[in-house]
């Protein structure tokens, strides 16, 4: 039995990077090193302002994490490690059986229940502790993203 088993992932989707000053990011990951900002929300729920970062040639994507206030996760994640990688996630198939199976792995979840994510997507995260030390998040993307 493989670590996918039973879990449903797809892919690496994103390594999402947690950043104190977005636009000086977008100009590292856009223009130094020749990505192209294809998506941005605010995510109020997650206290971020977020941007997908892809290249050419497809593959996982870089999300660069913004905090909107002094409160939310990403401005506590800065203050307590400063800038850079601040989660791994995974593409499955269904957020709610990845999270059951890794349950029945003694796995914590943070999220009881899926939550909203990025571009209509649902996620839940594996806490660290139980990810040898990385937060992995767990994205469905949303249904005709998915296509």
């Amino acid at each position: 039995m493989t670590f996918a088993d039973g879990i449903g992932l797809r892919r690496i989707d994103h390594v999402g990077v947690a950043v104190p000053d977005l636009d000086r990011a977008l100009d590292l990951y856009t223009g130094t090193l020749g990505g192209e900002a294809v998506h941005r929300e605010v995510n109020e729920a997650q206290g971020v302002v977020e941007v997908m970062v892809a290249w050419p040639d497809g593959g996982a994507q870089v999300q660069l994490l913004a905090p909107t206030g002094e409160d939310s996760p990403i401005a506590k994640f800065l203050d307590k490690r400063g800038p850079g990688l601040q989660q791994l996630a995974f593409t499955v198939d269904d957020v709610e059986a990845a999270a059951a199976a890794l349950r029945g792995r003694g796995a914590a979840l943070l999220y009881e229940s899926a939550r909203p994510g990025t571009a209509g997507s649902r996620i839940n995260f594996v806490h660290p502790r139980d990810a040898g030390g990385v937060l992995v998040e767990l994205v469905e993307p949303a249904r005709e993203a998915a296509q």
